[in-house]
């Protein structure tokens, strides 16, 4: 059965790409927008609501300093792969500065979404999953629970 990616892949005729061959600032791009449809979708279930509303809950959450205390607090359950993804993507040099957010957190969120497209393009969604509702988890009340 072909997935929703799979499919866009054959509509669109899109070539087939090795994911070691994207830097990790392309990692990051895709990553920020999987997270971002994820978490509209969360909130999105929570209820109709103001877009503004929508837009704010949304933004606590997929803000660089969130999403550096995510990383930080799952460290620990990332394997070597997905560790060496996530350092690749915190230390490459992004030539977009950090608005609002420290260096530090825009680093660690870089590399956080560039783990998030890793997984999305290997297709490892329960992963990518577990992972952002353990991140989510860690923020408390912040999170979505």
């Amino acid at each position: 059965m072909e997935t929703g990616l799979e499919y866009m892949q054959e509509l669109f005729q899109m070539k087939e790409v090795d994911i070691k061959e994207y830097s990790p600032l392309a990692l990051a791009y895709i990553g920020d927008a999987v997270y971002e449809l994820i978490i509209r979708s969360l909130v999105l279930g929570e209820g109709n609501r103001q877009v503004q509303k929508m837009h704010k809950r949304t933004s606590s959450v997929v803000q660089a300093s969130a999403q550096a205390r995510m990383i930080t607090a799952l460290n620990d359950r990332l394997s070597q792969e997905e560790h060496a993804i996530y350092k690749r993507g915190r230390n490459a040099k992004s030539f977009s500065p950090a608005k609002n957010q420290s260096v530090s957190d825009y680093h660690k969120a870089t590399g956080f979404e560039a783990l998030i497209g890793y997984l999305y393009l290997k297709k490892e969604w329960e992963r990518m999953l577990d992972l952002i509702k353990e991140g989510l988890d860690t923020l408390g009340a912040d999170g979505f629970q």
